[in-house]
């Protein structure tokens, strides 16, 4: 798994990070989502690396073998605008003080507060499985709430951590036919640790208070991404199923909006690799449209 890339531990401002990168070329971060690792994308990022870019994977703070800062009752340790300050943290402890973003549900959220937040470094963004999170909640109906309920379980104290501890074989099931041993292997290890739960779920926690209003403030000060932006979607996902064309969302966010669902159900990167590399190959490749 990730044969040629080296893997190094980066010290951040709050904690330190994981991060396996490698290749040469223009640099791409890879952000992935709940509840996986950096090890999500063994799939994906050789293909890159093949096509001539430099793939950087890290672990999203207090996942996998990333550490953050102690928990406290604001979650504003484990907020989308600190993991995103990791991430260009350990860009530029890499050498790459610019570079192409790819986020995939939750790493989407982190992605899209990075873009917001330093938009300087970002030359291009892709988004798969994701609204911004101010959106879904500004949407909430009775099939979100029934389908999503994990977000809400989430959000309340001590209990999760309970019910997820006392059998995370049960709570997160994985397979390692579809993830790969060694990826399942390392993403087990994690949902196991007491202390990445916790740190899974502050995501949560953080998503549906200070990250909310972080996303309403930038609404409230018409704040906009206007880099090339990619939309992608899991068509044996339920995005399009509750929200319609993913794209339409996202042009409320972003000027230059592309983009197209793939034939795979959430974890895309384990599940169709080929289709979704054929898709960051071609956008990481695109020559800059002129503005209309």
């Amino acid at each position: 798994m990730f044969e040629g890339f080296e893997t190094e531990r980066i010290d951040v401002c709050e904690g330190s990070a994981f991060v396996r990168h490698g290749g040469s070329g223009p640099p791409v971060v890879l952000l992935h989502g709940h509840p996986r690792t950096s090890a999500t994308w063994h799939k994906v990022a050789p293909l890159l690396v093949r096509a001539g870019h430099t793939v950087v994977c890290p672990d999203l703070r207090g996942y996998g073998r990333s550490r953050g800062p102690r928990f406290t009752e604001d979650h504003v340790g484990y907020s989308k605008r600190a993991v995103a300050s990791d991430v260009v943290a350990v860009m530029r402890q890499l050498g790459h003080p610019r570079f192409a973003l790819v986020g995939h549900d939750r790493g989407g959220s982190v992605a899209l507060r990075l873009v917001l937040d330093h938009p300087d470094v970002v030359s291009r963004v892709v988004f798969a499985d994701c609204l911004p999170l101010s959106e879904h909640l500004s949407r909430i109906t009775a099939e979100f709430a029934t389908q999503w309920w994990h977000w809400f379980f989430f959000a309340q104290p001590d209990i999760p951590e309970r019910v997820i501890t006392a059998d995370p074989d049960g709570w997160y099931r994985g397979d390692p036919g579809v993830m790969g041993q060694e990826n399942y292997d390392e993403w087990r290890q994690a949902t196991r640790d007491p202390d990445v739960v916790r740190a899974m779920l502050e995501d949560y926690r953080a998503g549906l208070t200070v990250d909310r209003r972080h996303e309403e403030a930038d609404r409230a000060a018409g704040a906009r991404l206007t880099c090339p932006t990619l939309v992608l979607w899991s068509l044996r996902d339920d995005l399009e199923d509750l929200y319609g064309d993913p794209r339409a969302v996202w042009r409320r966010w972003a000027d230059d909006v592309r983009g197209h669902g793939i034939d795979a159900g959430h974890h895309v990167a384990e599940q169709a690799p080929e289709a979704l590399a054929a898709a960051l190959i071609e956008f990481l490749g695109e020559e800059p449209r002129d503005p209309e």
